[in-house]
């Protein structure tokens, strides 16, 4: 495969502590999730990536489907403990269509196609547990 784009993040001090993307000027305070403390967690990065990855897959799958619909795609990241400390993420992703005339039905298969599309549905493919849903406003 050609490869479109690579990136690198440095991490500094883990889940309390600095993550820089090495090709940008962005660089984000880490704190732990549901600590109250300023800053992003990794569960939270993740859920943005996710959430942009997949809707630009929902694009593609509407121009090969001849469908047109606004799309706006939530992501939920849970992190999950197992005894001893066996830690697991599961993904819900939830797809609110409007402007169409479209059926629910079309928007769901569109959905669901988008997720054997998406990279990181790709990545993420029976590693963790993803659950894709759609509705129309």
């Amino acid at each position: 495969m050609k490869e479109l784009y690579s990136t690198s993040a440095t991490v500094t001090g883990g889940r309390m502590g600095t993550a820089k993307i090495d090709d940008s000027d962005m660089e984000i305070k880490m704190s732990p999730p549901g600590s109250g403390q300023e800053g992003s967690n990794p569960e939270q990065l993740f859920a943005m990536g996710f959430a942009a990855c997949f809707d630009s897959a929902l694009g593609v799958v509407k121009k090969m489907q001849g469908l047109s619909f606004g799309s706006t795609t939530k992501s939920t990241v849970s992190l999950l403990q197992g005894a001893n400390h066996d830690y697991k993420l599961a993904v819900k992703l939830h797809v609110i269509a409007d402007s169409t005339d479209a059926s629910i039905d079309d928007i769901q298969k569109a959905v669901e196609t988008a997720h054997e599309v998406c990279p990181y549905s790709k990545a993420t493919n029976g590693n963790i547990e993803v659950t894709v849903t759609s509705e129309l406003k």
